[in-house]
């Protein structure tokens, strides 16, 4: 996908949000977007998603694209599964293939026992989680999240996490923006910052000592050891870019950030002979550090609503909680 000269204001005198766009959006990629309050963020992803037209240049190559939008529209009048199917026959599914994507990633987050619930019925985190789900039930080519963490309790955020290193695995593009320097900062592909008007490549978007990777510590990963084949060495192109290793025996060990876990694990699975899986073992890598002060992220020093820090109790069961 190619944006050349893309610009966006909003009415014919208004000021210019963005400004001489030129970006190139690769296959099986994984690029965040940082900016901040108000600097255009927000604008940039709806001219991704298709959501916003551009008032001038030109976005060629889109995929099929999923959005989840910063605020979601919950007062519907429709069930969390009729809400979820007829998006599921709008991204292109039929009617039954729609609702079984739907009933699974409402159980995959969750929130199964809310299909029935009407939408406007569900509680903040709930509604979340089917905005969220939304997006993913037709397995999109372009997924582009705006603050899509926000509002969802741990558990759902690992979900999520594990969700959009499966899109990049099958060949996806992902495109996300998140208030918490933390969020898949080991996993992704690259990252551009929004400021003035412009987008521009952020160099420092690799991993970096003190910011976490996908998983509920800092510097997160997951080591599996396996065995192939003699004298064969993994498939390439496995999610998560995963470092390899020689075990002591002569297997094969592969580090990878922990979101990565499940798919590189079909991945391997799936291969031609398949990867014979000896062990999986959860690693905390010591050159990350510790979760850094969110104080110090660059993005939360302009946002005067920062995003809440991490739940102090048992989050699931009182997100939950309420009148439905």
């Amino acid at each position: 996908m190619r944006l050349r000269g893309v610009g966006r204001r909003y009415g014919v005198a208004g000021p210019w949000v963005l400004s001489g766009v030129d970006l190139d959006l690769p296959e099986r990629a994984l690029l965040r977007v940082h900016g901040a309050n108000g600097s255009g963020k927000s604008t940039l992803l709806r001219l991704l998603a298709g959501i916003d037209a551009p008032t001038t240049g030109s976005v060629s190559g889109r995929p099929r694209t999923a959005y989840v939008p910063e605020r979601f529209p919950a007062a519907l009048p429709l069930t969390a599964l009729g809400y979820l199917t007829h998006m599921g026959r709008v991204h292109g599914l039929r009617r039954a293939p729609a609702a079984r994507s739907a009933r699974e990633w409402l159980e995959r987050f969750g929130a199964g026992e809310y299909a029935r619930t009407a939408m406007s019925a569900l509680s903040k985190g709930t509604s979340q989680k089917v905005a969220v789900a939304q997006a993913l039930l037709a397995g999109p080519g372009l997924l582009v999240l705006d603050e899509a963490w926000t509002g969802l309790d741990p558990e759902a955020r690992g979900v999520l996490d594990r969700a959009v290193a499966e899109r990049v695995a099958d060949g996806g593009t992902v495109v996300f923006v998140d208030h918490d320097a933390r969020r898949l900062a080991g996993a992704q592909d690259g990252a551009y910052r929004v400021a003035d008007g412009r987008v521009v490549p952020d160099p420092g978007s690799g991993p970096v000592p003190g910011v976490a990777s996908p998983g509920a510590e800092a510097g997160a990963r997951v080591r599996i050891e396996v065995e192939g084949p003699p004298g064969a060495r993994p498939p390439g192109e496995l999610p998560g870019r995963p470092v390899l290793g020689t075990g002591p025996d002569g297997t094969v060990l592969l580090t990878a950030p922990a979101a990565y876990s499940d798919a590189l694990l079909r991945a391997l699975l799936d291969a031609r002979p398949p990867w014979h899986i000896r062990s999986v073992s959860a690693l905390r890598d010591p050159a990350y550090g510790p979760v850094p002060d969110r104080a110090h992220d660059p993005d939360r020093a302009h946002d005067p609503d920062p995003a809440p820090g991490p739940d102090p109790g048992p989050a699931p069961a009182r997100e939950e909680s309420g009148p439905r």
